[in-house]
């Protein structure tokens, strides 16, 4: 089975990049505020799931995770760890020119922390493509389940919502605390949608101001959305539906 390259010694590490067909799987989660429901680390728990049953399948090599994120409009709540998005890009360069040092040059970025890593992401991929010569893919949740997001009744993306709390149901229950959640439900604002799916003219997304987090914090402990209509059946579909897609990424890749 494989496991996570910590867990290796260096000559196992060494068969373990062999067997990757120089594809390593990174996930990139959130330490942040997920409202009463559910922990600070789920978007790292996500991620991380991932990772490991996409890795199990294909052999790519199963990097130790980066638990933190950028979070500043989380900071309202406690929990909230915070990494600059310039640190998180030098972090994140380094692991990878590692990686390459020793024969990876592919790589699979997870972001579990939705929509809002993609920024710095997305220059660290431009940046490690052109310096290092390496190939970069995001694999972010939120722009993978467009095709089956309405089919689940999920609304627009939010914060601790049915998307969020469905599949922690699936992959971490006892970290749930349903009888705790509470709705918020997401209010349609004129031109502006942080939704991938949403398929109308919209502003770019910004972060949320300090101001509008601590509203959405005295509301439903920082919730946006409504994870009371969320279930574990609809968590296992929808991993599922990642999954795939996971697979197909990485497999792709391998083939190169």
């Amino acid at each position: 089975m494989n496991t996570w390259l910590q867990t290796k010694t260096w000559k196992e590490a060494k068969e373990a990049i062999e067997q990757s067909k120089g594809v390593a799987v990174l996930s990139i989660g959130s330490v942040e505020q997920h409202s009463y429901h559910l922990p600070v680390g789920t978007d790292s728990y996500v991620a991380i799931a991932l990772a490991e049953e996409a890795c199990q399948k294909t052999n790519a090599l199963l990097v130790p995770p980066i638990w933190f994120g950028w979070s500043p409009h989380h900071m309202v709540l406690p929990g909230t760890i915070t990494i600059k998005a310039e640190t998180m890009i030098a972090l994140t360069y380094d692991v990878i020119a590692s990686l390459k040092h020793h024969g990876i040059t592919k790589f699979v970025l997870i972001n579990g922390h939705r929509i809002v890593n993609v920024i710095w992401m997305q220059l660290l991929g431009e940046k490690v493509q052109r310096e290092l010569d390496v190939t970069v893919k995001i694999f972010d949740p939120a722009y993978m389940s467009k095709d089956i997001a309405a089919s689940l009744g999920f609304g627009p993306v939010g914060h601790a919502e049915e998307a969020e709390t469905s599949h922690m149901l699936y992959i971490h229950p006892e970290l749930v605390h349903m009888e705790l959640a509470k709705d918020n439900p997401i209010k349609e604002v004129p031109l502006y949608s942080v939704d991938p799916a949403y398929t109308h003219d919209t502003l770019c997304y910004v972060p949320s101001k300090y101001q509008s987090a601590e509203k959405n914090a005295k509301i439903a402990g920082g919730t946006t959305g409504e994870p009371t209509k969320a279930s574990a059946e609809k968590g296992k579909i929808y991993h599922e539906h990642l999954m795939k897609h996971l697979i197909t990424v990485i497999e792709e890749l391998q083939g190169q």
